[in-house]
C-alpha cells in the first residue's frame, strides 16, 4: 500500500497532535509531507524530529539561525505564508486545523492543487462555504472530508443513505461548560466538560456559537437548507448527530468522546483505523439525555442561523465579529 502524505497545518494543536498519534500508530499508511504551527516552536521541533517531514514553518516568525541542526534536513518557511506553503507541498492529503477564518485561503490552496482537504476549520466554510464547496466539486467526490466530530457523525450516517436524501439533520452538542451555571457567574472560559479541544473552541461551545458555526457548516456540507438543521442538548456526548429520513428512521453515530474516532476516520477513509481508544459499554453508560437548546440564554446559536438566512457577507461578519469577541 502507498502510504499516504500528510500536510497538517496546526500541527501542534489539539486536533494536529492528535492525528499525528493516530499516524504514527500506522507508519506503514502515512509519512509527513508538511507540518506548521502558529507559535510552539518546540513542540513544533519535537514533531519534526519524530516525524521528518520535508517542510516545516511557524506562522510567528523566529531567527533561522535558532532553528537547531538537527532540524535543518528540512525546508523551514515563516510568516502567514508558512500555511499557504505547507497546503502547496507535495501531499495527498491536507488537514487544515488552524484556527479562525485565517484557514479559508489554505483550504482553498489545497484544493486548487487537486489535494484531499480533511477540514477541521469550520470557519472556512461559514466565511467562504459556496466557494470551498465549488472548490471541491471540482477536485471530485470525497475531496473534503469533515473532522469535526458532528459532521463526521452525519457524512457516516450518509453512507447508508443509498440515495435517499435526509429529511432532517440533527446535530448533537453538550452544552458547553456553561450551561448550568447560574447567569451571574458566567466566566469567559473554562474547561470543555467532555472533549479535549483547543481554548478558541472552548469558549464558542460555552456560548453555543460553535454549534451556529456548524449549523453554517451542515448546510454547506450537505445541502440542506437552515431549517432542516436542528440542534438538540445531549451532554453525555454519545451520540455525535443524527441523520433521519422520510421514513422517521433516524440513523445515528454514537462512540466515547473522542477526537480521534473523527481524525482517524478522515485519514483512513473509506478504511478505519484502529487507535486503542475507549469502547462504550452499553451496560454501564446510563441515561442518555436530550434537550432544546436555550437561544435566550445562549443567544449566539440565533445569531448564526440569523446570518445564515440574510446569506451574503453576514457569515463573514458574524464568524469575524465571534473570533474578536472570543
Amino acid at each position: 500500500m502507498k502510504k499516504r502524505r500528510l500536510a497538517i497545518l496546526g500541527s501542534t494543536g489539539s486536533i494536529g497532535t492528535q492525528a499525528l498519534e493516530v499516524a504514527a500508530l500506522h507508519p506503514d499508511r502515512f509519512e509527513a509531507a508538511a507540518l506548521t504551527a502558529y507559535s510552539s516552536r518546540e513542540k513544533l521541533f519535537e514533531q519534526v524530529r519524530a516525524f521528518r517531514p520535508r517542510l516545516a514553518g511557524l506562522v510567528q516568525p523566529i531567527p533561522r539561525e535558532e532553528i537547531p541542526a538537527d532540524l535543518q534536513f528540512c525546508e523551514w518557511v515563516f510568516g502567514p505564508e508558512a500555511l499557504t506553503l505547507a497546503a502547496q507541498a507535495d501531499a495527498d492529503d491536507v488537514l487544515v486545523s488552524v484556527v479562525g477564518m485565517v484557514g479559508l485561503k489554505s483550504v482553498l490552496t489545497a484544493l486548487a492543487g487537486g489535494k484531499r482537504v480533511l477540514l477541521a476549520n469550520k470557519e472556512a466554510l461559514v466565511a467562504g462555504g459556496h466557494l470551498v464547496m465549488e472548490a471541491a466539486r471540482r477536485v471530485g467526490e470525497h475531496a473534503l472530508l469533515p473532522v469535526d466530530s458532528e459532521h463526521s457523525a452525519i457524512y457516516q450516517c450518509l453512507q447508508a443513505a443509498r440515495g435517499n436524501v435526509p429529511s432532517r439533520l440533527i446535530l448533537t452538542c453538550s452544552g458547553g461548560a456553561l450551561r448550568e451555571f447560574p447567569r451571574e457567574r458566567l466566566l469567559p472560559f473554562v474547561k470543555h466538560p467532555t472533549w479535549r479541544m483547543g481554548s478558541k473552541i472552548t469558549v464558542d461551545c460555552a456560548t453555543l456559537m460553535n454549534k451556529g458555526l456548524e449549523v453554517i457548516e451542515a448546510y454547506h456540507l450537505f445541502g440542506l437548507p437552515e431549517e432542516k438543521i436542528e440542534v438538540v442538548i445531549h451532554p453525555q456526548s454519545v451520540i455525535h448527530s443524527m441523520v433521519e429520513f422520510a421514513d422517521g428512521a433516524v440513523l445515528a453515530q454514537l462512540g466515547a468522546p473522542d477526537m480521534r474516532v473523527p481524525i482517524g476516520y478522515a485519514l483512513g477513509e473509506p478504511d478505519r483505523l484502529a487507535f486503542g481508544g475507549e469502547r462504550l459499554d452499553f451496560t454501564r453508560m446510563g441515561a442518555l439525555t436530550f434537550a432544546s437548546p436555550d437561544t435566550e440564554r445562549f443567544p449566539c446559536l440565533a445569531y448564526a442561523r440569523e446570518a445564515l438566512r440574510l446569506g451574503g457577507s453576514a457569515p463573514v461578519v458574524l464568524n469575524g465579529a465571534n473570533e474578536e469577541a472570543v
